[in-house]
């Protein structure tokens, strides 16, 4: 009785918690989208708290028409998806010598690779590196210099050593080559690994503002984030004067433009989670 008291206080206690820590999670989210469907006169006035107030989608429809935001939120999926495809492809093919235990140097080249996690070039010789090749207004300044994220090459390494070597055995006594092993065998048995890592690169990509900050200068290839920072601080150049035709409230504007740049994560996290928590676990067995 006394142990079944205990953890049922436990799980009136951290029921609580997690209670609360959703309510100041998902808060900020509802505030936002309340705002931006509400009318101009309650949001100037300060009356919109929970529920909209003269319900309309008049910010939503002076954000479409410019063709800064929709021009930036097609920047924005083309950079996602090009530089998630990249980044699956180069970890999944950096992965696999490193789970083979006969891989000469195998020791050190994992060493040399966790390090990066903790020391780095810095933000200078980066921006100088990648100015050297050409690449700054490209789309191949925002991908390349970040194409394998460490964490997540560790994730797949250990999702490959946790696969049974005899596939790969029987797979060369067949006369299969290394490249067919991975790319007919290995990487088909991984989906689950992937799909995990995947949505750490997508989000990853989609929340990006530091990159293309530093190494896009043409406003046309700006991504949404950086065109909703503009919009954030008012910069005279770039959306206030939208805020001006329109008429609107500005909180409205901001907040309608947030709403849209969170529609694609709402859409696939729901449907993802279970793979964020696989792949949480997978980097924590094995390094």
């Amino acid at each position: 009785m006394v142990g079944e008291r205990k953890l049922s206080i436990f799980n009136v206690v951290n029921t609580i918690l997690l209670l609360l820590v959703a309510v100041c999670t998902l808060y900020p989210v509802w505030y936002i989208a309340v705002i931006s469907f509400s009318d101009t006169v309650s949001v100037l006035q300060g009356e919109v708290t929970l529920f909209p107030k003269g319900f309309n989608i008049d910010a939503y429809v002076e954000v479409l028409k410019d063709d800064k935001i929709p021009r930036a939120y097609l920047n924005t999926i083309y950079y996602t998806a090009l530089g998630t495809f990249i980044n699956l492809l180069f970890t999944a093919i950096s992965a696999y010598p490193l789970a083979q235990r006969n891989f000469v140097g195998r020791k050190f080249w994992m060493l040399a690779i966790v390090l990066t996690m903790f020391l780095n070039a810095g933000i200078i010789p980066t921006f100088m590196v990648v100015k050297g090749l050409g690449l700054i207004d490209t789309v191949w300044a925002l991908v390349l210099p970040n194409a394998i994220w460490t964490f997540e090459l560790i994730i797949l390494k250990s999702f490959y050593e946790s696969m049974s070597s005899q596939i790969r055995e029987a797979a060369k006594i067949d006369g299969a080559s290394e490249y067919r092993i991975l790319f007919s065998i290995v990487i088909p048995l991984s989906k689950p690994a992937l799909a995990s890592i995947g949505l750490f690169y997508f989000m990853g990509h989609w929340n990006s503002f530091f990159l293309p900050l530093i190494y896009l200068n043409d406003k046309d290839m700006f991504p949404l984030q950086i065109v909703l920072r503009d919009m954030l601080i008012f910069n005279a150049e770039s959306d206030a004067s939208l805020v001006d035709r329109a008429a609107l409230a500005p909180q409205a504007m901001k907040n309608a433009t947030i709403v849209l740049s969170m529609i694609p994560v709402l859409l696939i996290y729901p449907f993802a989670q279970k793979y964020f928590a696989k792949g949480v676990m997978l980097g924590a067995e094995k390094g």
